[in-house]
């Protein structure tokens, strides 16, 4: 965070200030913000924020012993080791109101460019992709993981300072306004919309509802911004006669940026890249050619800052993953290859892996799928995991294994579809799924995991591979 007093501290919050032995008002804080504190660092600025099962005030002393050296609280607490406090009414609105004063500050300075991106799928890829190809033009802040969210977003935008060139602003959102909520904080210069999907529809209301959620990082866009959107999802190109600014389309149909020659293998997607009268070869290490989508929308917001095209490729063609748990591949036993895609999952990414699945393997390869349960469909829960059941089986995936009473209806509706000369495995628990799996696997087996983050099988291809929840191999049992 850009360095701050503790009086300007109480004018921006608009909070009361506890001092501790050693502080006054013009005692400067310049620490990293962070709400757990696990993240902290010395110098660090703790916000205690009030969870569905825990209550970050509980941790306060923590936060000291790790370091922190302010507390933004919704009550003045009793510390064993005192530090200033910084007492607010909502801690959720005191991140935000902070978030958008370091970062107006910090435009007001310089030459700050900030980059919204937000869709139903592919956010966080497109983020690192853009974050890789940004980083290796000037100091540029991306969130990590997948910060996105109304705690998250204003985290990672905090992380600037005055010497900051880009900041990337991943947007997600679970429930209505929440993207409105981020676009208070920071109007973009460039947004991106990737793809409007079935992601978080239960929470929406609807897939319309979900388009119109999405559409607000564009709406209040000046006239001097601009508007990257994706030609191919009408729902997306919709959204061009709703913003001032100037649009910009990629896609595989049509746009400004477009993408012909897609091949998929084991190894990576290649493409060429289409822009006007030029044509340049794209390969990229990421897994999917869902990704060739994602990777036009990273290029586009490139060209958009000025990057040359040649340099943005270069750039993402080193990320080596879309991110942990993300179409991440890993080597359980020789000879057998496991993709772990289970951080995330809605109806139309578990697609998209599933046709990767079918599309890299060779002949003599078993093709096996790990599925779990899509979360936050509502009342589409029950067709849509029918629906991939069914989507296995005219893939000609040979073996299916469904962990989970949630997703009981992948199971059920792939048992139905009587052409299929395969087999479907019903698994209760992780521990069942487990052992059943790692007796089953033989070399040439290639190996899908996916699922929402809720069912955890991110965790399960972990163990499979035999590595820790940190990527580090884990210790053979005796």
């Amino acid at each position: 965070m850009i360095a701050l007093t503790l009086a300007d501290l109480v004018g921006i919050l608009d909070a009361r200030l506890v001092l501790a032995p050693g502080t006054t008002e013009e005692t400067v804080v310049d620490g990293a913000v962070e709400t757990n504190t696990k993240d902290l660092l010395p110098g660090g600025v703790f916000v205690a924020l009030p969870g569905e099962t825990t209550d970050g005030h509980r941790f306060a002393d923590a936060a000291v012993e790790a370091g922190a050296v302010l507390l933004i609280v919704e009550r003045e607490l009793e510390l064993a080791k005192p530090v200033p406090q910084l007492v607010v009414t909502d801690g959720v609105q005191a991140l935000a109101a902070l978030a958008r004063e370091v970062v107006a500050r910090v435009r007001a300075g310089g030459s700050l460019q900030v980059v919204g991106i937000t869709g139903s799928n592919g956010k966080t890829t497109t983020k690192n992709l853009v974050g890789a190809i940004l980083s290796a033009e000037a100091p540029t802040v991306a969130p990590r993981e997948s910060f996105n969210n109304h705690v998250g977003a204003p985290i990672s935008m905090l992380r600037i300072d005055h010497d900051t060139r880009f900041l990337v602003v991943e947007m997600g959102a679970s429930g209505t306004g929440q993207i409105q909520h981020l676009v208070s904080i920071v109007v973009p210069d460039v947004s991106a919309v990737l793809k409007i999907g079935m992601s978080h529809v239960g929470k929406f209301g609807g897939i319309e509802a979900t388009a119109e959620e999405k559409s607000a990082i564009v709406r209040v866009l000046p006239g001097s911004a601009t508007a990257i959107l994706n030609h191919d999802d009408h729902r997306v190109a919709a959204m061009a006669e709703r913003t001032a600014a100037k649009v910009r389309w990629f896609g595989l149909d049509g746009g400004d940026l477009r993408a012909e020659d897609i091949v998929g293998t084991a190894t990576g997607t290649a493409f060429t890249l289409v822009a006007g009268e030029r044509r340049l070869p794209v390969r990229l290490r990421i897994l999917g050619e869902h990704h060739v989508m994602n990777a036009l929308a990273a290029l586009s917001i490139a060209d958009e800052l000025g990057v040359p095209l040649e340099r943005a490729i270069a750039a993402i063609e080193q990320v080596a993953r879309a991110e942990r748990w993300r179409m991440e591949v890993l080597h359980p036993q020789e000879g057998v290859v496991l993709i772990n895609d289970a951080y995330n999952a809605n109806p139309e990414s578990i697609a998209a892996a599933l046709k990767t699945l079918a599309q890299i393997t060779e002949p003599g390869q078993r093709r096996i799928a790990v599925l779990g349960e899509m979360a936050e469909l509502g009342e589409h829960a029950d067709e849509e995991h029918d629906r991939i059941g069914r989507l296995v089986v005219r893939l000609g995936i040979e073996q299916l294994y469904v962990v989970g009473h949630g997703a009981r209806h992948i199971h059920n509706a792939a048992g139905l579809e009587g052409s299929w000369d395969g087999e479907s495995v019903y698994l209760e628990t992780h521990d069942d799924a487990y052992h059943r799996i790692r007796e089953d696997l033989r070399p040439g087996d290639v190996v899908l995991v996916k699922s929402s983050r809720v069912a955890g099988l991110r965790f399960l291809g972990d163990r499979i591979a035999g590595i820790g929840s940190d990527g580090a191999p884990l210790e053979p049992v005796a």
